[in-house]
C-alpha cells in the first residue's frame, strides 16, 4: 500500500509530490470513481482518473510503490487506459488568446481592446454552450 500523491509522484504522472498532492486536493484525482484525498492509500488493482490539461487520463495500478521509478520502468507499475478521443486533444491546436496585430503598430486604442474584448467574449460563449 502506498500513498495516492506519493504514488502518483513516483509513477511520473505529476512532477512534484506537491503538485500531485494539490491535485488531490482540488478534487482532480479520482480513485475507482470517487475523489481521494492525498493521503488516501492505493493498493493494486485501484482505478485513477486523473484530470490534467482538461484530459481525463485513466490509470489501473499493477503495484503500489514509494520510490520515483525511471520512465522505462513506470510500465511495471501502472497501465495507461486513457481513450483515444482524450489522447487527440492533446494534438488539436489551442486557440490563440492573442488576436493577430501588426508587428510595431503599439498599443491598442480603447476602440481596439473593446473590439478584441468583444470578440473574445462571444469565443468564451461558445465554450460555455459546448459544455
Amino acid at each position: 500500500m502506498s500513498r495516492l500523491d506519493k504514488y502518483l509522484w513516483s509513477v511520473r504522472i505529476f512532477k512534484t509530490r506537491s503538485d500531485a498532492a494539490d491535485a488531490c486536493k482540488s478534487g482532480k484525482v479520482k480513485v475507482n470513481g470517487t475523489e481521494a484525498k492525498p493521503s488516501r492509500e492505493v493498493k493494486a488493482g485501484d482505478e485513477l482518473v486523473v484530470r490534467k490539461l482538461n484530459i481525463l487520463f485513466e490509470f489501473k495500478i499493477i503495484e503500489p510503490i514509494d520510490k520515483r521509478q525511471p520512465a522505462r520502468l513506470v510500465p511495471n507499475y501502472i497501465e495507461n487506459h486513457t481513450s483515444e478521443e482524450e489522447l487527440a486533444k492533446l494534438n488539436t491546436p489551442k486557440e490563440s488568446l492573442f488576436l493577430y496585430r501588426e508587428r510595431g503598430t503599439g498599443r491598442p486604442t480603447k476602440k481596439e481592446r473593446r473590439d478584441m474584448d468583444g470578440v473574445m467574449g462571444f469565443l468564451e460563449m461558445d465554450d460555455e454552450v459546448d459544455e
